[in-house]
């Protein structure tokens, strides 16, 4: 392990297992922003608290605590449940980030103007299609640059579950240091990796949000005279 080059195939490995976390854990997020949006926008007051009570426990406690917890905790009595260390960490950070992501959905539907609301209804268009065709597109537009820099900070937030002995990014970098001493290269390599895996998910998220925006001004030409006739 003299060289860098020969460190490479082991921090791979750790970044292969942070990018399968992120990815995971991504995907999860977004299941329950979009839960948890339609939690607390619910006709009854208890469907409403369940969603307030989810985002506000998870956004106002540590996201390693709430690792330690499912790791540590559900393990003993009275829980007596079992999980591995990778579904403890995508669990533990979708849970985490799909908190704040429904806060920035419930932002996003907010910021759509009412006079939307009011032109669909003059159009006599059904509840579904406004919500697709006027409110959802407009709602993503207003979404997707806070939820890239959610999707960052998940990112970054990987690096915690090497405390719960999963073999990331940043546990395979300890190791390395620990058995090297190589502390300046294989950290500011790991550095170099994190920020290389963050313009990854910036430039998705791009294209993505060009994507939308395209489809958003193609709708807006196709709505008005569908609605009319």
């Amino acid at each position: 392990m003299s060289d860098l080059h020969e460190l490479m195939p082991l921090m791979m490995k750790g970044t292969l297992v942070t990018i399968q976390i992120a990815v995971v854990s991504i995907l999860l997020a977004i299941v329950m922003a979009g839960v948890a949006t339609a939690l607390r926008a619910a006709p009854y007051r208890i469907v409403r608290w369940i969603g307030n009570v989810y985002v506000e426990v998870f956004r106002g406690t540590s996201l390693l605590v709430q690792l330690f917890w499912l790791f540590f905790v559900l393990p003993l009595p009275p829980f007596n449940l079992q999980l591995t260390p990778f579904t403890v960490a995508f669990v533990g950070l979708g849970l985490h980030y799909g908190a704040y992501g429904s806060e920035i959905l419930r932002g996003a539907l907010r910021s759509v103007p009412g006079g939307q609301y009011e032109a669909a209804l003059a159009l006599n268009m059904p509840a579904a299609a406004r919500l697709r065709r006027i409110v959802l597109p407009q709602a993503m537009i207003n979404a997707l640059p806070p939820a890239t820099n959610l999707m960052i900070e998940l990112l970054k937030g990987t690096s915690l579950v090497s405390l719960i002995t999963l073999s990331d990014l940043t546990f395979r970098a300890r190791q390395l240091d620990e058995a090297t001493f190589k502390t300046a290269e294989i950290f500011g390599l790991t550095l170099l990796i994190y920020f290389v895996l963050a313009q990854v998910i910036v430039a998705v998220m791009r294209m993505f949000e060009r994507r939308v925006n395209s489809h958003v001004a193609i709708r807006r030409t196709r709505t008005i005279p569908r609605a009319a006739s």
